[in-house]
């Protein structure tokens, strides 16, 4: 089977309609209080590599249906009147998101160039993921 356009060509075409920061502007922009951060890295990626500090987890495959009002499965957080600064590991998943949250309607959206990684290598802050689970059980 031929592609029309495969994920490469996606993401490139992505990248002509989205805003995308460089490290050091959204290091300027983590911890405002009028900025968030979406993390759409997998769970497994979190629990391996860490987290940026603050940022909401919206696994990439939930991101549509968390945005939109009408989905039951909507988080308010995505309609506050904020920034929202995507990431993912390297930049890509980040890139189709952010430009998928445009189309939406989200006015103020943009993703990091070079995702977590970019992030983790500038030196910016990055935490260990709590453990939910395990901090439910022992009661903190």
């Amino acid at each position: 089977m031929a592609l029309k356009m495969g994920v490469q060509a996606l993401v490139a075409q992505a990248m002509t309609e989205i805003e995308t920061l460089e490290v050091a502007k959204a290091r300027a922009l983590h911890g405002q209080a009028d900025v968030v951060f979406v993390d759409l890295r997998d769970v497994r990626e979190l629990e391996r590599d860490g987290v940026v500090p603050g940022a909401v987890h919206a696994p990439r495959g939930m991101l549509e249906f968390w945005v939109d009002p009408a989905s039951p499965y909507y988080k308010p957080v995505f309609t506050e009147d904020k920034r929202y600064v995507l990431f993912c590991a390297a930049g890509q998943r980040s890139a189709l998101a952010t430009k998928t949250l445009k189309d939406m309607g989200l006015a103020s959206v943009a993703h990091i160039e070079g995702g977590f990684r970019a992030w983790r290598e500038s030196g910016a802050p990055v935490a260990p993921r709590e453990n939910k689970a395990k901090t439910a059980k022992s009661g903190a």
